[in-house]
Parts: structure tokens; sequence; C-alpha cells
């Protein structure tokens, strides 16, 4: 049997936490990814996260981000590599502690928006992640993007990766996210995104925005928090998935 985790950026949107709609997403998933101080999320908002996390019995992931909140760490930075190695670590390290008062674990981190794009192609910046992760553990999953050296870059620093494709992103034909800019950057239909799933695990590709089919070997799928109508997308995604035959299995 074909299995996948479902994994989503989670603890962003204070009023989606409070409103209800952060938590309808939950049982679509496996794993979360939770913004903890970078380009988001701040005590309160991490406390309520893993709560509800914890009671749909996700894995737990931080989501480090540049620390950009005006442009919610989507906007690239060129900051020195020593900097960006503090701040993963403080923010992972931040997370940490806050699920160990749950008697929980931070199984993997997952970096977010610019800090991932960017790290995709840059060796540099893909290593100041993986050292400011590995000054609080190397016992933890590092996430990249499926097909790019930036895995190359996690796993020669010592760390178990998974690779990670997206349901609700167009892709270009070099294997990269269609940058936000563009109109179509977002798959917004959750029919669509549920049949870019079900290719993504039976066939391990996605048709580019050229038509073209590329590879992307991905152990993950990603539905972001934020997308509009996310819920839909994430129920439509898991339901599309179980009814062919596949596990939805987390991190572990």
């Amino acid at each position: 049997m074909k299995r996948i985790d479902l994994n989503c950026d989670m603890g962003e949107l204070p009023e989606a936490i409070l409103d209800g709609t952060q938590e309808s997403l939950m049982p679509s998933l496996t794993s979360v990814n939770i913004a903890c101080g970078g380009h988001a999320g701040d005590t309160q908002t991490i406390k309520t996260t893993i709560e509800q996390a914890l009671r749909w019995k996700l894995v737990l992931g931080a989501h480090p981000g540049y620390p950009d909140r005006a442009n919610f760490g989507r906007l690239e930075l060129n900051l020195p590599a020593e900097a960006i190695a503090d701040s993963v670590f403080e923010q992972v390290q931040a997370l940490a502690k806050a699920a160990a008062a749950y008697g929980a674990r931070v199984a993997h981190v997952k970096p977010h928006g610019a800090l991932y794009n960017q790290a995709v192609g840059n060796r540099v910046l893909a290593e100041a992640i993986a050292k400011g992760v590995g000054r609080w553990s190397r016992d933890v999953i590092l996430v990249g993007l499926a097909g790019t050296s930036m895995l190359d870059v996690f796993r020669q620093a010592g760390f178990r990766v998974v690779a990670e494709a997206f349901a609700d992103r167009r892709y270009e034909a070099n294997g990269t996210l269609r940058a936000r800019k563009f109109d179509d950057a977002l798959i917004r239909d959750p029919s669509e995104a549920g049949r870019q799933a079900l290719q993504i695990v039976e066939r391990g590709t996605v048709t580019a925005h050229d038509g073209n089919e590329v590879s992307v070997n991905a152990q993950t799928i990603c539905i972001h928090g934020d997308t509009p109508g996310a819920s839909k997308i994430a129920a439509a995604v898991a339901q599309t998935l179980r009814r062919a035959g596949v596990e939805l299995s987390a991190l572990r």
C-alpha cells in the first residue's frame, strides 16, 4: 500500500485559530508545521496550535521563517548565514520548549516562505538552516523541496530528510514552485488539488505550468493553511487519496 504524510503550515493566522478555521483542517492531516515566532506566531498561538494538534493526534513540526512579520516571511532577505542560524535555532527551541510542556516533541523542521524557497538553490542558506537546527538537535527530520539540492545539504549535515511536494501550488518546469506574484501560483480548486496530490503519490510527478510533467518523489504533501478555502482543499486531498487506497501516515 502506498502511503504519504499530509502536512500543513499552522499557527500563522490568529483569526483562523479563534474562529475555528485552523482546527477544521486537522481531521484531514497527519502532521503540522507550527510558526514559532519568526514570520508569525507567539506564545499563545503556539500553545493553542499545539493543543489542537495533539487533540487530533498530529505530529508536531517547527516552521521557522525569516524574522519579518511585516512581509509574512515571504520577502527574500540578505541576512548573514550566522544570523539565519541564530534565528532558526531560537525559533525551533521556542517551539520545542512549548511542546515539552505538553509531554510532546518536535519531530521535524520545515522552513517557511522565502527562507525555504531561497534555500532550494542556495547551499550557504541551506547550511545555515541545518546549523541552526543542529544547535538544538540532530535527532529530527528536515523537510525540503523534492528533487532539489537543499535535501542533499541537509543530509550531508547529518539529518534524516523528507522530500516535500505541494497539493495547492503550481510548479515551474525546473521543479521549483511558481512564484506567488503570478495569479495562477495557487491551486484554489479542491478537486484540482486532490488530483495533483494523487499524481504525486501514484506517478511521482506534477504537471508544471508549461504542461510538462516534472519529477517530485515526495514523502510528504503540503497544504497551506492560509490558502483560501484551505479546509475544503485539505478534505478533498485526504478523501481523494484515501479513495485511491493511499494510507495517510505521519512523519516519524
